[in-house]
């Protein structure tokens, strides 16, 4: 066995709480030994987190990864027209070599700003997994299904394409990443891709991934087709089905109501709130208070980076604050531990991986905040910084599955300079190929 000791620094527990305490590590077995004052000094490598905060490393729970080669592509404009005039156009094509290169500039910005975990809905999942074992971190990862505007063979030949994924990479990259079949939404995939493909997930023993509940232009079409509500159209056709061993998560959530909310907590149906995203593309305001007053798992997400457009979940925790206090007009509404958990153990919890608390047993995700900068200083309390102050250039210190990503601020996994000379290039390839 080796070890792996973060030493002389405080550690936020699960409770929320802080304490000085050492972090022990087996790192064979990615686990965390033992969570202590003094205990650290003797292991095989050492982290120093003196001045720092050990916390559990960041989950962002809905994203998509390869998008940060549109980063700035396409701005200020409302989604469906945005996915439609510039998007779609562009990712049409997308070659796997062009997803790899962006997914590692996605990885590398996440890793520098304490991110250790995330979930990917995009194309080209096999290059998105070799990526992913490249540079240490966790996911769960799933083709993208969209059928509107393809016959109904093409259709089915996506879907699939997102169940057979699913089934092959599962378990890849020493079992950090995980797998779903992921629709894109309920109004761009069809009733009959649903009611096909749902039952193939569960005997898959993957969830299921979508958005949900993103912008008006989703729901009501739903609601006058239908005459349903989203959520209950989702339970229809087999989602959020409380008698799965797979708990489906949603993205976004942004126009659900309390019937909805009410449901999703009823069936263990997880949300990922993805605030700037929502606030750029003028979604609106999820009912994050809501959700969490009514026990629904709750994650945080960054969404593309072609619509944030950053990956620094520090970043989303602010806004996510910021937004929920607005939205319930209550200043005590969505507070500081809450987003943190969000940030943490909530996005475990809802993409069902591992991490998110810094206890023996847990895994050895972490994120090693430093806490002498300016901006941090006095340090009333640690969770407020967090959420209010913090940003993701204030990471020392990145673990994943015990191994150490970052260390000093410098990404040991990934060439820095490769990444972002071959992302660029590719960016602007992609880019010229489109238009």
């Amino acid at each position: 066995m080796t070890t792996l000791g973060i030493t002389d620094g405080q550690v936020l527990r699960p409770d929320t709480t802080v304490e000085a305490a050492d972090v022990l590590i087996d790192q064979e077995s990615g686990e965390i030994l033992d969570v202590e004052p003094d205990i650290g000094a003797s292991a095989d490598e050492i982290l120093d987190a003196s001045d720092s905060l050990v916390m559990p490393g960041l989950v962002n729970a809905h994203g998509h990864a390869a998008m940060t080669l549109l980063r700035g592509y396409a701005d200020d404009k409302p989604l469906e027209a945005w996915l439609r005039e510039d998007v779609w156009p562009v990712e049409a094509e997308l070659t796997g070599e062009d997803v790899a290169a962006g997914t590692r500039l996605a990885m590398l910005e996440m890793i520098r700003s304490g991110t250790t975990a995330f979930v990917d809905m995009y194309f080209e999942v096999p290059d998105v997994v070799a990526a992913i074992e490249e540079a240490g971190m966790r996911a769960r990862v799933g083709h993208g299904v969209v059928t509107v505007g393809k016959d109904d063979e093409a259709a089915r030949e996506d879907a699939a394409e997102s169940i057979a994924v699913a089934e092959t990479f599962d378990g890849a990259a020493d079992g950090r990443v995980r797998t779903a079949f992921m629709p894109h939404s309920l109004t761009t995939v069809s009733e009959e891709v649903f009611r096909e493909f749902v039952p193939q997930a569960r005997e898959a023993g993957v969830p299921v991934h979508i958005h949900v509940n993103e912008t008006t232009h989703e729901v009501d079409p739903i609601v006058e087709e239908r005459g349903m509500r989203p959520v209950e159209y989702a339970r229809e056709v087999g989602l959020f089905d409380p008698e799965s061993d797979q708990r489906d998560f949603l993205a976004h959530g942004v126009h659900s109501d309390s019937g909805e909310v009410e449901a999703l907590a009823e069936t263990g149906g997880g949300v990922v709130h993805c605030p700037a995203s929502n606030m750029k593309l003028a979604s609106g305001m999820a009912p994050v208070q809501a959700m969490l007053d009514a026990g629904v798992p709750v994650g945080l997400g960054t969404d593309g980076a072609a619509s944030n457009n950053d990956l620094d979940l520090f970043g989303e925790m602010r806004d996510a604050a910021m937004l929920g206090k607005l939205a319930s007009e209550d200043a005590s509404a969505v507070a500081a531990p809450d987003v943190v958990r969000m940030a943490t153990e909530g996005g475990a919890t809802v993409a069902g991986l591992p991490g998110g608390r810094v206890e023996p047993g847990a895994a050895a995700d972490l994120a090693v905040v430093g806490f002498d900068a300016p901006h941090l200083t006095p340090t009333h309390d640690h969770v407020s910084h967090l959420a209010y102050a913090a940003t993701g250039s204030d990471v020392r210190h990145t673990v994943c599955d015990g191994r150490v990503l970052m260390r000093d601020r410098e990404v040991r996994t990934l060439d820095a300079e490769a990444v972002r000379t071959e992302a660029t290039e590719r960016a602007f390839d992609l880019v010229s190929r489109a238009e």
